[in-house]
């Protein structure tokens, strides 16, 4: 049997047992300037009201809400060559980064609600930062990996990834803002899931890098089982490290989560990003999950938004031991006549 069918096997059990044992960090980061878009600032407060605390303390978790972090303004944050709003976004993670590192002090298992996707820059920076070296697990219809001086748009959340990977540092150019970051993440410790809208210049990245990519292309020919099956056996074989999660809502087909800001057609489907979550769940070393991008202000009507938030909840609680099939009941003994 591989080695991932002998851990899942054995966390499993643990999982049905042991779940109520995970204590859970919730860490909210109302922030947007990252993309140009408004909106994704009230993807935390939209997650909570969905009920993701009281399910997760349903489901066995001990759950410590760290509330939403508060981020300076900045009134003078001019463009850096094409990057925009760099002094903005390098403060609002340094800040994660700090918060984060707290959490994973306080030994919970982090969840960072955002906000847009250059928030993965201080939720992995903070993560690696309070536990060492991490295997990161990158969910996203984008690959996020342009440099600043490959960027076709200038917004930071299309350029996380490259922020963080140490084979990347010498091309990332000297930031105000970001002179606290120290690259973290080693090229061959990153895995992409549901990529379908890639840059040219990051296509040239991810290969130049030789970074593992599981693109829409390949979860359709191989399948999310094969799919998380490889994923975990490639991630093992460079050590047991703690997973990070960076999980953006449109990674998922926007058919099932349209509240986002740049939705692409014919991605993941609602059993398939369930799936990611529940298997590396199963690892037993799953340690921070960062949820990203949901914007209530992009679902055209009320449906739209719930079916989003809905979503950004069940992922999170497979993260957590939900599962599909059921769960057995805590303490629970059946009724003697």
């Amino acid at each position: 049997m591989r080695s991932t069918g002998i851990l899942r096997l054995v966390a499993r059990a643990a999982h049905e047992w042991g779940v109520r044992f995970r204590s859970v960090g919730v860490v909210g980061a109302p922030f947007y300037t990252g993309q140009p878009r408004v909106g994704p600032d009230r993807g935390p407060d939209a997650i909570r009201a969905a009920g993701l605390l009281q399910r997760l303390r349903e489901q066995g978790c001990a759950v410590k809400d760290y509330g939403n972090l508060a981020f300076e303004e900045v009134v003078c944050d001019g463009l850096v060559g094409v990057v925009k709003h760099v002094r903005a976004v390098g403060g609002a993670n340094q800040r994660l980064s700090e918060a984060v590192q707290k959490v994973k002090t306080e030994r919970h298992t982090l969840v960072m609600l955002g906000g847009d996707h250059s928030l993965a820059i201080g939720s992995i920076h903070g993560h690696a930062a309070a536990v060492g070296g991490l295997s990161v697990v990158w969910v996203d219809a984008h690959a996020d990996i342009n440099t600043p001086l490959s960027t076709p748009t200038g917004n930071i959340h299309g350029q996380a990834a490259s922020y963080l990977i140490q084979e990347l540092q010498a091309k990332i150019p000297a930031l105000p803002g970001f002179s606290w970051l120290q690259p973290c993440v080693g090229a061959r410790d990153l895995v992409y899931m549901g990529l379908r809208d890639v840059d040219p210049q990051e296509r040239y990245i991810l290969k130049l890098l030789g970074v593992k990519v599981f693109a829409i292309p390949q979860v359709d020919q191989l399948g999310i089982a094969r799919v998380m099956e490889e994923t975990c056996d490639y991630l093992l074989a460079r050590g047991r490290k703690p997973i990070h999660l960076s999980y953006d809502i449109d990674a998922i087909d926007p058919s099932v989560t349209p509240a986002t800001g740049t939705p692409a057609a014919g991605g993941l489907t609602y059993r398939e990003g369930l799936y990611i979550t529940e298997h590396l769940c199963e690892t037993g070393l799953l340690s921070a999950v960062d949820l990203v991008e949901v914007n209530p202000l992009r679902g055209q009507n009320e449906q739209e938004v719930r079916s989003t938030v809905s979503t950004a909840v069940d992922l999170l609680l497979g993260c957590f031991g939900c599962r599909r099939e059921g769960n057995l009941p805590l303490e629970y003994v059946l009724p003697e006549p």
